[in-house]
């Protein structure tokens, strides 16, 4: 029986040059694990708090707070714990923090835990972690590689305002083995960028990695994209297609959507329209985000309108909470959902997200947030959970690219499992 002896908690930082919180645990075997927490560059209304000093020190953003929290108030209430106990774990950290949203402990100490803990568990019964997870939750049959959803243009917070919506996204046809879609998303990124430096437009990164041209229309970054792939092997439309994270909150200001392809300011009904344009022009097969969430007449037409040719996914919008989702499935509101570790604070409380939209048979995305860090437990997770899809972001920058380099190696993994069995 596996006990945890002890844990230590460090401030590092996350791709951002953002502080955040690294934890190790040990076992009383002596082996020993070390996990990262993920942070937002932006939060909503439902998501549990990121504890940050704001004090003088590292502009305010330093988190030592919630170290000293981990340090001095989790770590001994758990030494001697059964770290196979996940969930009994998880609700003692819920316990120990009292608030509706962990803004007492903070949702990143909480989750630095609650993640080591995970991690442990499987190191104590000898078992890849994506093996573990699946083993322990039993919430899909077979292991298969979720499909990729790839970011190739940073906009919205994420690119300095650059482009209005958030993400522009690439998504490799489901015909295209997972080794060949990421070969294509490689080529795509090489091309692309050789095409700005060709136009001699602006060719620098937004926060996660991706690209951030200054475009005159967001609709502009769309035929980019058709020309960088007409200059490669594939065939837009037949092995890519495109994707959107438009974070609607984003461009929402005095009742108006407000984005550069009308300068008047839109209504949830003239972006509706957008949107449908933008399916019929560019192939539009995903959509995060469209519309902020007391827009709920606008989310459930659109549902009606491109539901069946479009995967209209809510992310930031319901914060991965389980009481969200399931008012959006009662209203018909979306027909996928985008998880972040870092909405909820715990595990097992993502778990249970997990286990209701699979339930519901909704299509699940595990993403990425955008302070990402070296960790790759999400995508194990999202192997052992059987998601539909994956959000890292670019193919680019290493906290990004641990995490498709993870993909690659438990493919390899599998495919050596299939041959053996």
């Amino acid at each position: 029986m596996a006990l945890i002896y002890a844990l230590q908690a460090r401030e590092v930082f996350d791709g951002r040059g953002w502080p955040t919180i690294e934890l190790v645990l040990w076992l009383n075997n002596g082996f020993s694990v070390i996990t990262t927490v993920p942070s937002a560059i932006s939060s909503g209304e439902n998501d549990s708090v990121e504890l940050r000093d704001h004090d003088l020190r590292m502009g305010g953003l330093g988190v030592q707070k919630a170290i000293n929290n981990i340090n001095q108030i989790i770590a001994p209430r758990l030494i001697g714990k059964e770290v196979l106990k996940q969930r009994e774990i998880d609700q003692l950290l819920i316990n120990l923090d009292g608030t509706t949203n962990k803004k007492k402990l903070g949702a990143n100490a909480i989750l630095a835990v609650s993640q080591a803990v995970l991690k442990a568990g499987a190191l104590s019964v000898s078992l890849p972690l994506y093996q573990y997870i699946h083993k322990k939750y039993k919430l899909t049959a077979e292991l298969n590689i979720p499909n990729c959803i790839i970011t190739a243009l940073d906009g919205g917070a994420h690119g300095g305002k650059n482009l209005d919506f958030r993400e522009f996204l690439i998504i490799p046809a489901s015909h295209l083995s997972f080794d060949k879609s990421m070969e294509m998303a490689a080529v795509i990124k090489q091309k692309l960028e050789e095409l700005l430096i060709s136009k001699g437009a602006i060719h620098s990164i937004g926060a996660t990695g991706g690209f951030s041209p200054n475009l005159y229309k967001n609709s502009d970054a769309f035929e980019l994209l058709i020309e960088a792939i007409r200059q490669t092997p594939y065939n837009f439309a037949q092995d890519v297609f495109f994707g959107l994270n438009a974070a609607a909150y984003d461009t929402y200001e005095a009742a108006k959507y407000r984005i550069r392809d009308n300068n008047e300011g839109m209504s949830g009904a003239e972006l509706l329209a957008f949107y449908k344009k933008m399916r019929e022009s560019y192939k539009l097969i995903y959509l995060e985000d469209p519309f902020v969430a007391n827009d709920e007449i606008y989310w459930q037409e659109i549902g009606r309108d491109l539901g069946k040719t479009t995967t209209i996914a809510a992310c930031n919008s319901i914060s991965s909470r389980a009481s969200l989702i399931q008012k959006g499935i009662k209203n018909s509101n979306f027909n996928a959902v985008a998880i972040k570790s870092n909405h909820l604070g715990t595990i097992s409380e993502m778990m249970e997200s997990i286990k209701l939209i699979k339930d519901n048979k909704l299509d699940l995305i595990i993403s990425h947030s955008s302070g990402e860090t070296n960790e790759t437990l999400i995508a194990d997770l999202a192997v052992a959970v059987g998601a539909n899809q994956v959000k890292f972001g670019p193919l680019n920058r290493g906290e990004r690219i641990v995490k498709y380099n993870r993909l690659l190696e438990i493919n390899r993994e599998l495919q050596q499992l299939s041959q053996t069995s």
